[in-house]
């Protein structure tokens, strides 16, 4: 029995993405063909959402904020026909345009078939995980997220479920990641952790993500830093980057980039584990992502060979895929 999940990091559809959205709200306007077929292998795909979808909404009051990402209500249709399954909101963009842009993002991606979590009315909501179903095999997903604090759902107020994780996981989320192993054959849980523009995991990040295991999830997938890092066993430390409009950093490449088709094997569903790791290499052009050639391929083969061998993680180059066997 398998299961292929598609994982793909921090997607950003708001100001330039938006506005090609408004005038051509589509699948091809987002990503090639190449990459679409790439999707289309897995079973179910799940992404960081790292904006808002809504048609409404003032910014938050934070002077110290620089970036407020907000894509049109037409997004939410888009990701479905992408065959986005579950994205998680637990991010630093999720209050970008206030409670009612948040409320709007989960109202649109439901009436569209596609699940959300780490964020919601109250801490409690924020916090619940969300299960999938494909082929008779369920998989929940847990999304958490350690910045901003100000963003945090409270008792009875609207946002993202936050944790410290620099003072380790905290109990809320080793249980409810226990609730989600009892209720599911498997359990992904999707961190939008540690700061921007890093090409490897900092100390609390390395420390969390086997706790999170021992919690009871099957597979770790974090994003945040809008760089790829490289993967250990059941760990992929950072997804990058899979759409958006950022400028370009001509050391760390956050325009270069990977789409992860995760294969879970096993004789029944309860005993699924990770198998495989095919990494596939993107270039992120200005709003649309298409498949990495040439120069930018053995730019990213280089950059994650070297990131997972720090992990003492082999990759192999099979067909214009980067394999990691995890057998």
């Amino acid at each position: 029995m398998t299961l292929t999940v598609a994982l793909a990091g921090d997607t950003m559809l708001g100001r330039s993405v938006a506005e090609e959205l408004r005038r051509s709200p589509a699948p091809g306007t987002l990503v090639s063909t190449g990459v679409r077929k790439a999707l289309a292998e897995a079973d179910l795909f799940v992404l960081n959402l790292e904006c808002c979808i809504s048609d409404r909404g003032q910014r938050w009051p934070d002077p110290r904020k620089a970036f407020f990402f907000r894509a049109p209500s037409a997004a939410a249709k888009v990701l479905a026909e992408l065959g986005v399954s579950c994205v998680t909101l637990a991010n630093n963009h999720a209050l970008d345009y206030g409670f009612d842009a948040m409320a709007d993002t989960r109202t649109l991606l439901v009436g569209v078939g596609v699940h959300a979590v780490g964020a919601g009315a109250n801490v409690r909501a924020a916090r619940e995980y969300a299960v999938l179903e494909a082929g008779g095999i369920r998989l929940a997903v847990v999304g958490v997220t350690d910045h901003p604090r100000e963003y945090a759902a409270g008792e009875d107020t609207p946002g993202a479920a936050w944790a410290d994780l620099h003072a380790g996981v905290p109990g809320w989320l080793t249980e409810s990641v226990g609730r989600a192993a009892a209720a599911a054959d498997v359990v992904l849980v999707t961190p939008h952790w540690g700061p921007n523009m890093t090409s490897r995991p900092p100390r609390h990040i390395s420390a969390a993500a086997p706790e999170l295991l021992a919690a009871g999830a099957t597979l770790v997938a974090g994003h945040s830093a809008h760089v790829f890092h490289g993967i250990a066993d059941r760990i992929l430390y950072d997804l990058g980057d899979f759409v958006d409009d950022y400028a370009v950093d001509p050391v760390l490449r956050n325009d270069l980039g990977l789409l992860f088709l995760v294969t879970l094997d096993g004789q029944d569903a309860a005993h699924l584990v990770p198998v495989r790791v095919e990494a596939i290499p993107l270039a992120l052009d200005y709003c649309h992502t298409r498949l990495a050639r040439g120069e930018d391929r053995e730019w990213i083969r280089e950059r994650f060979t070297t990131a997972c061998a720090e992990f003492g993680t082999t990759v192999t180059d099979r067909i214009g895929r980067l394999t990691v066997d995890w057998r």
